[in-house]
């Protein structure tokens, strides 16, 4: 497990935003019934945030489109394509620009690839993480030997990354920070496929970037603050009336070189190429421009560390990505000394928010802490996704999620009880605060 950017001293910044309220009993256990309605299932990764949702393909256009792509794919990729049309993610449209998932696959393998990525491949991992997003994961892959002098002697870091040097040991990443990123984008495929897709046809392009409108209203509920919002993350941005912006989100330009590396070498484990570039868009949108996926080192204003997103930073990707009005909710109280002194609200309100959050059709982005067993202090931290809540053999709540670095294309479970004291924050619609 690795820090998620847990930042004590920035606390007051990180709170602006929050408004915890208090909730009864009643309204918990309604809560946690209407979640427990529908059991986890674990055969089935799809359904949450799915609009519109169509499993036949109807015009002349969908229908080519569709015989394009099954001739252009080999049998795994065909399967996954027959199993999305059947779930009714092929012809989601839950997207920016209204486009399907199939209008938007079809552009990966008809359109002009980014140098050193191919189609091919771009389709298949594309496929991989819509049929199933817990193949998503953010371990980097191993750059192999006859690359490592032509990048360490050619290559700089992002000028803004702190403490990143290139050298043999800087490139050999072997403790990812990008737990936060890889979270938001199993989100952003199991809610929204088109989008996800869209992304991945966007940043794999020759162009390495994506547009999205984004309301002004789903950064803060303040034109003005949303504006100074954009400008201290850095975010190219052009106005669309008075409520709108186009924004424009890429990764760092080294991001490139994994994603190229991770097309002709991944090995079993590792990130694909649309995981590198899907996480190196959202670590420097968060980071304020200043990511470096060759390191995995960042700078900015809104952390010291040089690794990872800080919830702040998590809660303005979130919302730029699913153009949605996200409050961040910092649960822990920690002392002087990094130390758990209290917490926020109580575990049953804190189980209300995360179970409406839930019963909404969203997953909640949850940041943890683990503590020294001898100092008690918190010592790190890990972002990992709650999807659902269910019940175990013995009775006890659980948590169905997702990890993104445990190494299993699987949800896993943990105890309700026992997980709500390591929550430190989570990002949750603000209407449901």
């Amino acid at each position: 497990m690795y820090s998620f950017g847990l930042n004590t001293q920035s606390t007051n910044k990180i709170q602006t935003t929050q408004r915890v309220e208090t909730t009864t009993t009643t309204q918990t256990r309604s809560a946690q019934s209407r979640v427990m309605s529908n059991p986890f299932n674990p055969t089935s990764t799809h359904g949450v945030g799915l609009v519109n949702v169509r499993c036949e393909l109807i015009t002349a256009d969908e229908k080519q489109k569709y015989t394009d792509l099954i001739r252009f794919a080999d049998s795994s990729d065909r399967q996954n394509l027959q199993t999305l049309l059947k779930n009714g993610t092929l012809l989601n449209n839950n997207s920016d620009d209204n486009s399907t998932t199939l209008d938007n696959l079809h552009k990966i393998i008809t359109e002009e690839r980014a140098s050193g990525l191919d189609s091919k491949m771009v389709l298949k991992e594309t496929l991989s993480a819509l049929a199933n997003p817990f193949v998503i994961n953010q371990q980097f892959g191993d750059i192999p030997k006859p690359y490592v002098k032509p990048i360490v002697d050619n290559v700089r870091p992002n000028v803004e990354a702190r403490n990143a040097q290139v050298n043999p040991k800087s490139i050999n990443v072997q403790n990812s920070s990008t737990c936060v990123s890889a979270s938001i984008e199993f989100a952003l495929a199991k809610q929204q496929p088109a989008e996800f897709a869209r992304f991945a046809n966007g940043l794999t392009s020759k162009n390495i970037s994506v547009e999205k409108t984004v309301d002004l209203s789903s950064l803060t509920d303040n034109k003005k603050e949303s504006f100074d919002l954009l400008n201290s993350f850095k975010i190219p941005y052009k106005k669309q009336g008075e409520d709108k912006v186009r924004v424009l989100l890429a990764p760092d330009n080294n991001a490139i070189i994994r994603a190229r590396i991770q097309n002709s070498h991944k090995d079993e484990g590792e990130r694909s190429l649309v995981d590198v570039l899907m996480q190196s868009t959202f670590m420097n949108v968060g980071s304020q421009q200043t990511y470096d996926t060759l390191t995995d080192a960042r700078g900015g204003q809104f952390s010291t560390d040089s690794k990872a997103l800080v919830d702040y930073e998590k809660t303005f990707v979130e919302s730029v990505v699913q153009n949605k009005n996200k409050t961040c909710v910092v649960y822990q109280q920690l002392d002087d000394e990094g130390r758990i002194s209290g917490y926020t609200t109580d575990f049953k309100t804190m189980m209300t928010q995360i179970a409406k959050t839930l019963k909404s059709g969203e997953c909640v982005v949850a940041g943890y802490t683990f503590t020294d067993p001898v100092s008690k202090k918190v010592i790190g931290g890990h972002e990992i996704t709650i999807i659902g809540i269910t019940q175990n053999k013995n009775g006890d709540l659980m948590f169905v999620c997702n990890d993104t670095d445990d190494g299993k294309n699987v949800p896993v479970l943990h105890k309700v009880t026992e997980f709500l004291p390591q929550i430190n924050h989570v990002g949750i619609p603000t209407e449901l605060v």
